[in-house]
């Protein structure tokens, strides 16, 4: 992702809360399903970090970031802003001619 993506979805980010919180379990694979279930709506996510989460910010940030096709557009304080583009839909063809 190049810096001029980066701003854009940056400045998207402030207007939408966190959907994904994680909390005193850590991040675990319910949190991976949880994300990739998001996904399916939206194409920008935060992820809040409780001051409960035994894990550190940037560690999580490496953990989500190895998620295929997930990219970490920022990182302040223990909210984590990540992007995957939307999944375009096929259109189907009505060949009856």
């Amino acid at each position: 992702m190049i810096g001029k993506q980066k701003r854009e979805l940056r400045a998207r980010g402030n207007q939408i809360k966190a959907k994904i919180i994680i909390g005193k379990e850590g991040f675990t694979e319910k949190i991976v399903d949880f994300i990739n279930q998001a996904f399916n709506t939206t194409d920008l996510l935060k992820v809040k970090l409780l001051d409960t989460c035994p894990d550190e910010c940037n560690k999580i940030a490496e953990e989500l970031d190895q998620i295929p096709k997930t990219d970490v557009a920022q990182i302040l304080g223990r909210t984590i802003l990540i992007y995957r583009p939307l999944k375009k839909k096929k259109k189907k063809t009505d060949k009856s001619t």
